[in-house]
């Protein structure tokens, strides 16, 4: 059944920029700070556990209320709730970029990820309601891109701010540019995002809420502090509680269903195909893309002594290769459908072998030129992957289910980009003082290679048709 509110042609082209703003914003500072980290450090005397939690606060907020998020999108109306999350997330990158001290900041972050888990949501759950046939297709595939783009973008951007110093504000500009683009994103969303809600709305989900909500903290929390913390009692105790929360939380779910009331993740939601199929892969794939953004913003800011504008222009081959492969990518579906991802699974490995090719060689004298070939392949591949994965796994899910089902799929995604960063960040730097540098970011690419074979392997189960 349609969403009573919108019809499936409703979002215009206007309205689709919009929300793609909306989507964006969140990504692009989830990376913006990679590279502006050593700035603030300096600037606030944070060290690095404060540090850890200046990155680790946004993303533990925002993956943890990201189905929380899409279910209220359902209940109250998503137009409504992209309008809330959007301002909420401008005051709150106000917020940040005024922030007086260390734990300001931090606390300042942690609104900011919960504004931005509002926010996001609603962006697939529109078009996925509002939009059907080729123009959900199309909408889909430029989701896909401005997703990978933007998470490529927010370290570029992040070098660019920072070097610039606008109006003497140093790394604050990276939170303040949020300001503007808000206000004109509210305007545009007023007059040309339509409003949707679920046929079906239903009441919040307390218990599964909680539970999620600690199980991701469980697992997250203690990954992403650990090594600064220096690994204290209470992150193996959290870790060892992490899977029985999660079987609690399946069970509370599965036993909500059953009763006939709607869990905040229905189990029957799995029973979906193309999500069933489509979601295994993005975990992979995204753990890798977040430990790799990571890592080469240390290893090229502090290991090859490039300023943040250097190391960000470093990425900009992978970004426009991205974007080819995302533009492309729908006509390519048209011909060899979702089996497209394993092509781009080993263009990316591809890709990670020239980097170790190189760093092999050319350590630590490594140059634009040496990096350029891999960081191409590496970006086409990438390209090729996160637009389809992320078009498959709600391709089939009904629109009056697209709050939560975007939800949970963005959920999967944000958290495994945060143990990404956690694992093979912690790798890098566990390494880095007993083989140098150089070898460890070896040695981490060679793990990432791995896991880009997973997500190959993952890739082979997808449909060859996708709609």
């Amino acid at each position: 059944m349609r969403s009573r509110t919108a019809e499936p042609s409703a979002l215009g082209p206007l309205g689709l920029f919009t929300v793609l703003l909306g989507a964006a914003l969140p990504l692009v500072d989830f990376f913006i700070v990679n590279v502006a980290l050593p700035t603030i450090d300096h600037e606030l005397a944070a060290g690095p556990a404060m540090l850890e939690l200046v990155v680790a606060g946004y993303g533990l907020a925002y993956a943890v209320l990201l189905v929380l998020g899409g279910r209220l999108g359902d209940l109250f109306g998503r137009r409504r709730l992209f309008l809330w999350g959007m301002a909420a997330f401008g005051v709150t990158s106000l917020a940040c970029g005024l922030a007086p001290d260390a734990w300001t900041l931090v606390g300042a972050r942690v609104a900011q990820g919960a504004a931005s888990a509002l926010m996001l949501p609603q962006v697939l759950a529109t078009i996925q309601s509002s939009t059907a046939g080729p123009r959900r297709a199309k909408a889909m595939g430029l989701y896909g891109a401005t997703a990978g783009l933007a998470m490529v973008a927010g370290q570029i951007l992040g070098g660019v701010l920072v070097a610039a110093d606008l109006a003497g504000t140093g790394w604050r500009s990276i939170f303040l540019v949020n300001v503007p683009v808000v206000v004109a994103g509210l305007l545009l969303a007023v007059r040309t995002v339509p409003e949707s809600r679920s046929d079906k709305p239903s009441p919040v989900d307390v218990p599964g809420t909680l539970l999620l909500a600690l199980s991701l903290i469980t697992l997250l929390a203690p990954l992403t502090e650990g090594r600064a913390a220096g690994w204290p009692l209470w992150t193996w105790l959290s870790l060892a509680a992490f899977p029985f929360l999660l079987l609690a939380f399946f069970l509370v779910e599965r036993r909500a269903d059953r009763a006939g009331r709607t869990p905040l993740v229905p189990p029957s939601l799995f029973a979906v195909e193309s999500l069933r199929r489509g979601l295994p892969p993005i975990v992979p794939f995204s753990i890798s893309f977040g430990g790799f953004m990571f890592v080469i913003a240390v290893a090229l800011q502090q290991g090859l002594g490039m300023g943040a504008v250097a190391a960000g222009l470093a990425l900009v081959p992978m970004a426009l290769a991205f974007f080819g492969a995302s533009l492309a990518g729908p006509r390519l579906i048209g011909r060899f459908g979702g089996r497209i991802t394993v092509a781009g699974a080993l263009f990316q490995a591809v890709g990670l072998v020239l980097l170790i090719l190189a760093v092999r060689r050319g350590w630590p004298d490594l140059g634009f030129a040496e990096l350029l070939p891999g960081m191409l392949l590496a970006g086409l591949g990438q390209g090729f992957q996160l637009p389809v994965l992320l078009r498959i796994v709600l391709s089939d899910v009904p629109a009056d289910r697209a709050g939560v089902g975007s939800g949970v799929m963005v959920t999967a995604q944000q958290s495994a980009l945060a143990v990404g960063v956690a694992t093979l960040g912690t790798l890098f730097l566990a390494l880095t003082p007993t083989l140098g540098m150089g070898a460890a970011l070896t040695v981490t690419l060679l793990v990432q290679l791995g896991v880009v074979a997973l997500t190959g392997l993952l890739n082979l189960r997808l449909p060859r048709t996708v709609s």
